[in-house]
């Protein structure tokens, strides 16, 4: 593995992206609103693209660990995604994805979606190895590399005490 303090830090705005979409007929239900799988996949692939422009490497999605529909998003409702990586570990990559529904004729935007979605970036060989870690500089990216590692803890406290109860079954 690469050896992570050779690896110069990146700012979390080095790994924004954003993107765009129109939501079609084929991509909605049968109440017209966008069906939660589609906004999911336009989710993660803009997280990946976040988490590879951060590591440098290829990134696999780990976990989507949260995802909140807030606002449905209509047939010919204009989408906005926008992504950067919040917070890294070793290997690992915890994304931030914002998704906003916005009025094609008026420009009025409202938050429809957010997602934390856990990458990891893959070596050669398709193994685990080291991400830069974060330059963080203003106050909003070190909430959220607080609010991201906090988020981890929890998903490894919940996983170690999933596990602990299955021995006791």
């Amino acid at each position: 593995m690469t050896n992570l303090n050779l690896l110069p830090a990146k700012s979390p705005q080095e790994s924004a992206v954003e993107t765009r979409h129109i939501v079609l007929p084929n991509d909605a239900n049968h109440y017209g609103t966008a069906f939660g799988g589609a906004i999911m996949s336009w989710i993660d692939l803009i997280a990946a693209m976040s988490a590879q422009r951060h590591s440098g490497r290829e990134a696999v999605t780990v976990s989507i660990d949260r995802i909140n529909f807030i606002t449905p998003i209509q047939i010919g409702d204009h989408v906005n995604l926008k992504a950067m990586v919040n917070y890294v570990g070793t290997t690992s990559m915890e994304v931030g994805v914002q998704v906003n529904r916005e009025n094609p004729y008026t420009g009025d935007m409202v938050r429809a979606t957010t997602a934390y979605l856990s990458f990891v970036a893959l070596d050669e060989n398709k193994k685990p190895c080291a991400v830069p870690p974060l330059r963080l500089e203003t106050d909003l990216e070190k909430r959220r590399f607080a609010e991201g590692k906090l988020r981890i803890e929890m998903a490894k406290d919940f996983a170690a005490k999933i596990k602990a109860g299955r021995k006791i079954i």
